[in-house]
């Protein structure tokens, strides 16, 4: 056995023995885990931000990826509440549901169970090391973490912080581990056998995806880019539309749910000034299509390319189309099924945009901001996915759990 094989078989099999204890665990003993969890990252405080410093330093990126890095008390202090809130949530594991008496006389039902061992690659965002692994413990998944190699020593500090909690509470530690070795081939050794994970979940850049779901032999729940859109349509009320532009675009940048292309009904183009002009004063530059540059030449042209990128930065396309069809028809061609939404007065056509745009998330007269996990009432998301089976959209307990068919019976035997 190879060097690789060794370090990964071990990770696995020790994830599989605390799976296995997971599985059979109740919710306060979980429960417990999490709140202590929570108080050792507290306690840990200066020594995970002094890992993070390392990290920063040692780590040269472009700032939107130096934001998602960058730890601070706040965010430490973000990390441990939302563990104390995963703690408080519905436990989905052993719920039964949708029972029906059969003519047999049997009753049947179905109930939810952990998946088992859960990987989760991912770049950048050391908090992710905490909502993911707090997400399958109460689930009742042991997981193994695979961050990038610029988050080390600040996923590393996190993960023994969280193997405490574990430790307290009496559950094995192993049920949360961080791979210490940072190795490319690692990861094709990790996806590439069922006997180590039954979930695989990449969190990253295009490239990291499409690798994984290129090369995974397990089943793989996917988060594509977020090219997110939001049409402003003709019976628009303008001073909501300028409003939902501005926050959807401007209140965080590095997020997946942050709006990358405004469509603007050729009713509404007059719009594109005071919009314009509010992203402009927030630092946000702004490119368009060649009716967009007729009305303000001082534009950056939007090339082809612009359509399909996903800026994670203060950089926001516009275009002006001539009808709710045509806007459509571009967030068909050019979306990534990730967040789009409408901006409208007239409910038979926002009704229309919610049939007809096929992504995790559509929303009506609210901001991009809203697709995630915390605002839809999940109490918390391991990643919104864009894949079609299994789970869609943020991934909170319930897309951690699979179910199992339950029967009830009283004798019966089949004829």
């Amino acid at each position: 056995m190879s060097a690789p094989d060794a370090y990964i078989e071990t990770l696995c099999s020790s994830a599989r023995e605390a799976a296995g204890v997971l599985a059979r665990s109740d919710s306060d003993s979980k429960n417990a885990a999490l709140v202590a969890a929570a108080e050792a990252i507290q306690d840990a405080e200066r020594e995970i931000l002094t890992a993070n410093a390392a990290d920063l330093e040692r780590t040269r990126l472009a700032d939107a990826l130096h934001e998602r890095l960058m730890l601070n008390p706040e965010r430490v202090a973000q990390m441990a509440e939302g563990l104390r809130q995963i703690a408080q949530l519905p436990d989905p594991v052993g719920r039964s549901f949708g029972w029906s008496a059969r003519p047999s006389g049997i009753e049947v039902g179905r109930m939810r169970v952990p998946l088992g061992v859960i990987g989760i690659i991912y770049e950048s965002r050391p908090n992710v090391t905490a909502d993911a692994a707090g997400l399958c413990v109460k689930s009742g998944n042991a997981v193994i973490l695979r961050g990038g190699s610029e988050a080390l020593n600040s996923n590393l500090a996190i993960a023994g912080a969280l193997q405490a909690g574990l430790r307290a509470a009496g559950l094995p530690d192993a049920a949360v581990q961080v791979m210490s070795r940072v190795e490319r081939d690692l990861v094709g050794v990790l996806i590439g056998s069922p006997d180590h994970l039954d979930l695989i979940i990449p969190r990253g850049g295009a490239e990291l995806v499409a690798r994984v779901q290129d090369e995974a032999r397990v089943p793989v729940l996917s988060h594509r880019h977020g090219i997110c859109h939001l049409y402003i349509d003709s019976a628009a009320d303008e001073a909501m539309a300028v409003n939902l532009a501005l926050n959807s675009k401007t209140r965080r940048y590095a997020v997946c749910n942050a709006l990358e292309t405004l469509l603007l009904d050729e009713a509404k183009a007059h719009l594109l000034g005071p919009i314009t002009e509010a992203m402009r004063s927030r630092g946000v530059e702004v490119r368009g299509c060649e009716r967009c540059l007729e009305r303000d030449p001082a534009l950056a042209p939007a090339l082809e390319q612009d359509w399909s990128s996903e800026y994670l930065g203060p950089v926001l396309s516009v275009r002006i189309v001539s009808d709710f069809d045509a806007a459509v028809e571009h967030i068909e061609r050019y979306g990534s099924q990730h967040t789009d939404a409408i901006v409208t007065e007239d409910a038979g056509r926002a009704d229309e945009f919610l049939r007809r745009v096929d992504s995790s998330s559509v929303l009506v007269n609210a901001s991009t901001g809203f697709a995630d996990g915390f605002e839809y009432g999940l109490g918390a998301e391991i990643g919104i996915s864009t894949d079609k089976l299994h789970a869609r959209g943020p991934v909170g307990l319930e897309g951690l759990t699979s179910c199992k068919y339950v029967v009830r019976g009283r004798g019966q035997v089949r004829p």
